[in-house]
């Protein structure tokens, strides 16, 4: 009777059990799927055209994925030893430590050690929550088990050496390896790899950027079992057990140009909705050192306005941008869009639209040297008076020149090379604004008004968009539109380059004409604070009314220039701050610092076939088929004119 009873009871709590394990099993089994078709969060890593590192960027968790052919064998020996030596040979349990940990917990009173093998480890982990109760164990057992009916022994140590925690923020070991040691994998040593499977059992306990000693003490236990288990040699513990690694305290992102970051972000929003999580490689045109140049240059250019200016006139909301381009390519080089990104991220260099003022006066002189004007070319530097309507009100605008002085007919190339103003004005007069409109909108400027105010830059663009309308200039007359990403290769590697993209504007030799005439610009016009000894450098300056924007657009035979200063809250700078001086001085600071590093850049511009020379009173001159050289002639000073536009 009773032996009948204890067998009923037996064998309803067996059933009991059996029932209950397939209970949980069936709320559970699904969850394997998450391990299964493993799809981790990835960083996206960031690096410039020489292979650096500019960024890594991600969302809450970084990681680096790592194949398992890539991970070395001593890597998988050393976790094995310290945290599943039987790993290959059990089923996902291991019976034996459990019951050793079982009988350790019931001498306490309470848990004090646990049984976990690697595989229940990333159970625990990617599915389950860290709290220590017998249900969760039992959940934890049963996916392990299952796990391994699925997945190799590989393919679990795989997952859990892409998964895990290994403290400061890094996810997966190839991403620890990175930040702890700047190290891949495979050159890592004995000691840096006990320090690194030392970190998945606390790792902010083991961290060794908090608690190095803590840090080394663990790896040496991990080097003891290792020696132990035989799988190192004495002499390999005795060398590395006294060995003291370099570590490094870097922050997760490590970003070097977060203003180039932040405009790659923002216009691949829509085309890259996974950019921080997909694990790609973005190869960036730009040069970190041509990055850093820029952003000492545009420093340099900040400091010297704040020193000429007095504590009362300097404006706190002074800032500027700066664009720097491989010509042939439209390659960013730099991109710098502050002053100072800690304090301000918005990016003047893409976002802010200003206008360019006289900076914008080549296009217009370009657009009349390709209709036949010549270099020579005579301009009325003359005042005239120009009414329209605003709304209902009758409006009167009375240009003038920067020196509020008239010198009746210039040279086209001297009327360029000292910004006149009034000249310009009537230049566009002459050739008539509804073909000027045209010709500047089939440039690709946009949003411009139509009337004669755009001879002086009256309209908004971005540095980086007016660097796009230089190119012009800058690539012998091939406009190409600005890129900052060489190539993109995803987690796959599946590699996709992007191309340059040009578009023909007119020829290499009517480019050359505007070529020489910027060229004199540096060396005896408006910029003369650009120059640079042992280049030939040629530029525009740009300074808008009342001061409010300072430009300075210019470039070497290889590489183009655009630098902008200006308050955030587009009130005027100082009287004294102009495009031949606060802009003007950073191109040339910057040309002086790149040659330093560079010295094998291109110095003269190359003159192309087609392009003709002759001597006149003096003077070199340049012309073409096209823009043929007025014979010298006197010409009277016309009168004051009334136009109504």
């Amino acid at each position: 009777m009773i032996l009948r009873f204890l067998l009923t009871v037996i064998i309803t709590a067996i059933i009991g059990v059996v029932l209950f394990v397939l209970f949980i099993y069936s709320q559970i089994r699904f969850d394997l799927d998450k391990i299964v078709d493993y799809k981790p969060r990835l960083t996206t890593q960031f690096f410039d055209r020489n292979g650096e590192l500019v960024a890594n960027i991600f969302d809450n968790e970084h990681r680096i994925l790592v194949p398992y052919d890539e991970i070395p064998s001593r890597l998988i020996e050393a976790l094995v030893a310290i945290e599943d030596t039987h790993f290959f040979e059990h089923n996902g349990i291991n019976i034996e430590a459990i019951s050793r940990a079982m009988i350790k917990n019931i001498q306490s009173g309470k848990f004090v050690e646990g049984a976990s093998t690697l595989t229940q480890q990333l159970v625990k982990t990617m599915l389950l929550t860290r709290e220590k109760k017998i249900d969760r164990k039992i959940k934890e057992a049963i996916l392990s088990i299952t796990l391994e009916q699925i997945l190799t022994k590989e393919e679990i140590l795989f997952r859990y050496f892409n998964e895990i925690y290994f403290g400061h923020g890094y996810y997966g070991v190839k991403t620890a390896s990175l930040g702890y040691f700047k190290k891949e994998l495979y050159e890592l040593n004995l000691k840096e790899i006990a320090m690194l499977v030392s970190l998945p059992r606390a790792p902010s306990f083991y961290d060794p950027t908090k608690n190095y000693k803590f840090s080394l003490a663990r790896a040496n236990v991990v080097l003891k079992r290792m020696n132990d288990l035989g799988w190192i040699s004495d002499q390999e513990y005795a060398k590395y057990v006294e060995y003291q690694p370099t570590v490094y305290d870097e922050t997760l992102t490590q970003n070097k140009a977060p203003y180039v970051i932040d405009e790659v972000l923002r216009t691949t929003a829509n085309t890259l909705p996974d950019i921080r999580t997909g694990g790609y490689n973005i190869e960036l045109t730009i040069d970190l050192k041509t990055q850093q140049i820029a952003q000492n240059s545009l420093v340099y250019g900040y400091n010297q306005i704040k020193q000429r200016d007095s504590a009362e006139k300097f404006s706190q909301a002074l800032n500027g941008a700066m664009v720097v381009l491989e010509s042939k390519t439209g390659e960013i080089l730099a991109l710098v869009g502050g002053i100072d990104y800690n304090i301000s991220s918005f990016n003047r260099a893409t976002q802010t639209k200003r206008q360019p003022g006289s900076s914008a006066k080549p296009f217009f002189y370009q657009i009349a040297l390709d209709l036949g004007y010549a270099t020579n070319s005579s301009l009325a530097d003359i005042s005239r008076t120009y009414q329209y309507t605003q709304g209902d009100e009758e409006k009167v605008w009375q240009p003038t020149n920067y020196e509020n002085n008239l010198k009746g007919f210039v040279p086209l190339k001297e009327a360029l090379t000292y910004s006149r103003n009034l000249a310009t004005i009537n230049l566009v007069g002459d050739i008539g604004i509804d073909i000027v409109y045209d010709k500047i909108l089939s440039y690709g400027f946009k949003n411009i008004p139509k009337d004669m105010s755009i001879s002086l830059g009256s309209f908004g663009i971005s540095p980086l968009e007016l660097s796009h309308m230089y190119t012009m200039f800058s690539n012998n007359g091939q406009k190409v539109t600005p890129m900052l990403m060489k190539s993109l290769t995803n987690k796959n590697g599946q590699t996709i380059v992007f191309e340059t993209q040009k578009e023909y504007v007119t020829s290499p030799e009517q480019i050359y004409l505007m070529t020489d005439i910027l060229k004199n610009v540096v060396t005896s016009g408006t910029g003369r604070g650009a120059r640079v000894n042992g280049i030939e450098l040629a530029g525009k300056t740009g300074t808008t009314n009342s001061n409010v924007d300072n430009w300075f657009c210019g470039y070497s035979p290889s590489i183009q220039v655009v630098v902008w200063f200006g308050n955030d809250d587009n009130t005027p700078m100082s009287r004294t701050e102009t495009g031949g001086r606060s802009t003007a001085q950073v191109f040339g600071y910057f040309y002086d610092n790149i040659l330093k590093i560079y010295p094998q850049l291109p110095r003269t511009f190359e003159v192309p076939s087609g392009v003709y020379e002759t001597t006149i009173n003096g003077k070199k001159e340049y012309y073409t088929d096209t823009s043929r050289l007025e014979t010298p002639q006197s010409t009277p000073i016309p009168e004051q004119n009334k136009f109504i536009f």
